[in-house]
């Protein structure tokens, strides 16, 4: 973990914090060993170049807000969330997406991590809803999904581009009151 950063919630586990330029390398490394987990899912960044655009809007961009999840023994990034299509006013929305390293995964560290970052998006950001769009054939994404909470409120088909085409998604979506009822 960078000098000087702190986690912005913790679990038993994990932590999670923002993205810094300084998790570059330690961040693409664990992109390309995780490169048979993620594909042909998602493509996070495996170069220095790519991760600094990457982060970048991250930071910079207020539409969006990027976590690590950090395992708590260590600080090593086990994966990351990142919510995108921030939308304030009366909708209050953003859209979520994650991938865990392969080092991590199984472990049970993500659906802490997703949980923490569910929490800190309904406290400190203010949000009321976040969604999940995942491909109908990524079971492990929709079972983040189920485990947390989120509802499966529908089917886009085409929705969204990724590796040259447009693929279909599933919709998950989860809100304050399904929280506070709890």
């Amino acid at each position: 973990m960078p000098d000087n950063v702190r986690y912005l919630a913790e679990g038993p586990r994990v932590g999670i914090r923002h993205f810094t330029y300084e998790d570059g390398a330690e961040f693409t490394a664990r992109a390309r060993e995780s490169k048979d987990l993620h594909q042909p899912w998602l493509f996070p960044p495996g170069s220095a170049d790519a991760y600094a655009a990457y982060a970048r809007r991250l930071i910079e961009d207020p539409t969006k807000a990027g976590f690590l999840v950090c395992e708590r023994d260590g600080g090593g990034i086990a994966g990351f969330i990142n919510i995108n299509n921030i939308v304030r006013g009366g909708f209050l929305c953003g859209a979520l997406g994650y991938g865990a390293f392969a080092h991590a995964a199984g472990r049970g560290l993500m659906a802490e991590g997703l949980g923490l970052v569910v929490r800190y998006a309904f406290g400190k950001m203010g949000l009321h809803r976040l969604e999940i769009n995942a491909q109908p054939q990524n079971a492990a994404s929709i079972a983040l999904a189920r485990r947390c909470g989120f509802r499966l409120e529908g089917f886009s088909p085409d929705f969204i581009f990724i590796d040259g085409a447009w693929r279909d998604h599933e919709r998950w979506a989860i809100t304050t009151e399904m929280i506070s009822s709890r």
